[in-house]
């Protein structure tokens, strides 16, 4: 049984509230049996509570799809009806069991899909996100057992999101962000949200990427982290600014002494 700390919220304040999710089987999903836009959805409200460590807000969902909120509380409505979420008034959406089966399905064809174009395709990382959302929806399950064999099994895909495995087992995400690190620690990055192609870019041009190992250099002025790379070949280490909200969609690390 997983677990995770939420909070429902109400007239008289929010409080803490524990989710309990089955642990699931994904050799029984057969995800092309649903609407592409209840994968969407799914998919979605998943991505969602795996940043935040909290159920969907309707707004962050609709936000995430570039709809409506009305839209999106009606899709949710079908969803409900049809036992994929459950949604309780100022507590937001979680998944059930069968939406979660769902829900791991879509996304582990999403990162494989993001990294059969990075490694096989020369993709760039800030290229991909867009791609494997249209190829999520397309490709067979002989298709993605043979990318995942031609890569060797990856666990994580470019921007560092664990890729859940066959069975559905999912390696969480470091609670830490760049942004709570203070001046003079080191750390490492582990993942990148990758819903800002800008950004994206802008890390790679500076060797900000999963694996590497940065050094908080002095307290955020004007609302950027000062950040240098460790790079042991390289003598001239540059101070790389971040904004603090980029940098809150950084997951990081301590590094080891």
């Amino acid at each position: 049984m997983a677990e995770f700390i939420g909070r429902r919220h109400g007239r008289g304040g929010s409080r803490p509230v524990l989710f309990r999710l089955p642990v699931i089987r994904m050799d029984t999903v057969h995800v092309m049996d649903y609407p592409e836009k209840t994968q969407d959805y799914l998919k979605c409200i998943w991505d969602i509570v795996e940043r935040t460590g909290e159920p969907a807000s309707l707004s962050a969902i609709a936000g995430a799809l570039a709809q409506k909120t009305p839209t999106a509380s009606e899709a949710v409505k079908r969803l409900a009806a049809r036992g994929l979420v459950e949604h309780q008034r100022y507590a937001g959406v979680v998944l059930t069991s069968a939406g979660r089966q769902v829900a791991l399905a879509m996304v582990r064809r999403h990162r494989l899909i993001e990294m059969f174009l990075v490694r096989v395709l020369d993709y760039s990382w800030d290229e991909v996100h867009d791609e494997a959302d249209l190829l999520e929806h397309a490709v067979s399950d002989q298709f993605l057992r043979r990318v995942d064999e031609k890569l060797g099994h990856p666990t994580r895909d470019p921007h560092g999101d664990p890729i859940p495995d066959e069975s559905g087992n999912v390696a969480e995400l470091p609670k830490q962000s760049l942004n709570s690190i203070a001046p003079g620690e080191q750390v490492v990055v582990e993942q990148i949200h990758d819903g800002d192609s800008e950004l994206l870019r802008y890390l790679a041009e500076n060797s900000i990427t999963p694996g590497a190992v940065l050094a908080v250099v002095r307290p955020p002025v004007a609302g950027l982290v000062q950040v240098q790379v460790q790079d042991e070949q390289s003598e001239d280490q540059e101070v790389v600014p971040i904004s603090v909200s980029s940098a809150a969609d950084i997951r990081v690390s301590h590094a080891e002494d």
